[in-house]
């Protein structure tokens, strides 16, 4: 028989990584959807509440046009439900129907910080989409969650993930940055300016104060701005324009080959930082740069793809009552416990996390 797998998406970092690792998979039937919810998050999504986020808007278009591009087989939201294995890019919304196939996670990036909302996701008060990406790994409800590098495995170990589902494998995109060196960006020389999603997160961002940096900074120097693609443009470009009339602003195009090209990168907190940092570049960004080096994804030649597709087979040969043992009992993941007294609990549904 032969295995069905489903690719969950996100972003286009997200889904370019699923077909690579898909494609070290050619035996077996992938299909791929879209970033979903159920429940009641899956009707605010239809009702383009999400939009701003990878559940729909233009990270959504964005993805399906790159499947249809590639001639990829799509079962958005994952209407077949009979799927030998799943892998995602996120554990933010684990939908109940991809829970009782075998699952697989992959860390997309850099992540968050971890703050109050981290601390609060960890006491199950508040969903985990709340803390966006430093939440991730937190549901602990995938089989094997394959991580960045050593440095990772260490931070998602001291942040309470199981040290036995964690798998050092490199992550596609991040693993060969000298690959990128090798491309068609005109430019050189230049100092590229990364902007960054944080107030798309709910988050505080002194975008102004951000800015008025890259000029103390550049010093004169020709200036590329790259938006992270998904903050919204409008707003970012205007706020650019106040105090850089002419510079290059760039919507679209590879963040990782405009690295290459570059002098220097100014950032906030983009996993690009990554790239420049395995490239030998001058970095300024809101990161400790000594932290992020322990942290740098492996540069493996472009072989996390690969490695990524091993664990998926590691996965499909083991039966699911070895894999959860423990399946007939009650997941208490599955709730959010809110503890009034010693013998009494109240408890959210599954589709509110």
């Amino acid at each position: 028989m032969v295995d069905k797998i489903l690719f969950v998406c996100g972003s286009l970092n997200q889904t370019t990584m699923m077909h690579q690792i898909a494609q070290n998979l050619p035996q077996a039937d992938s299909y791929f959807t879209p970033y979903f919810a159920e429940g009641v998050i899956g009707l605010a999504a239809k009702a383009h509440l999400a939009d701003f986020s990878i559940l729909g808007g233009r990270h959504q278009r964005a993805t399906l046009a790159y499947l249809h591009q590639q001639k990829l087989k799509v079962d958005s939201g994952n209407k077949n439900k009979d799927y030998d294995l799943v892998v995602t890019g996120s554990d933010l919304i684990i939908p109940r129907s991809i829970q009782s196939s075998r699952l697989l996670l992959v860390q997309e990036g850099m992540l968050e910080k971890a703050g109050l909302r981290f601390e609060l996701v960890k006491q199950n008060l508040i969903p985990r989409w709340f803390a966006n990406t430093a939440a991730m790994g937190l549901s602990q409800l995938y089989d094997v969650f394959c991580v960045a590098s050593e440095g990772y495995r260490q931070l998602f170990i001291s942040r309470g993930i199981m040290p036995e589902k964690l798998v050092v494998t490199g992550i596609p995109n991040f693993d060969n940055a000298a690959a990128y060196l090798h491309n068609h960006f005109e430019k050189r020389g230049y100092v590229l300016v990364a902007t960054s999603s944080i107030r798309e997160t709910m988050k505080p961002d002194k975008r102004m104060d951000f800015l008025l940096k890259v000029k103390q900074l550049a010093k004169g120097k020709e200036i590329i701005f790259k938006l992270h693609p998904n903050e919204e443009p409008h707003r970012a470009i205007r706020e650019i324009r106040s105090l850089f009339p002419k510079e290059s602003i760039l919507i679209n195009g590879n963040l990782h080959e405009m690295i290459a090209n570059s002098a220097m990168l100014i950032a906030q907190n983009s996993s690009a930082i990554f790239t420049a940092l395995a490239l030998g570049k001058q970095v300024y960004s809101d990161l400790d740069e000594e932290a992020m080096l322990k942290l740098l994804p492996l540069q493996n030649g472009g072989n996390s793809a690969r490695l990524i597709a091993e664990q998926c087979h590691r996965l499909l040969a083991s039966p699911l009552d070895v894999l959860r043992p423990h399946a007939g009992q009650v997941n208490l993941q599955r709730f959010f416990t809110f503890k009034f007294k010693k013998e009494s609990s109240f408890k959210l549904p599954v589709w509110f996390s």
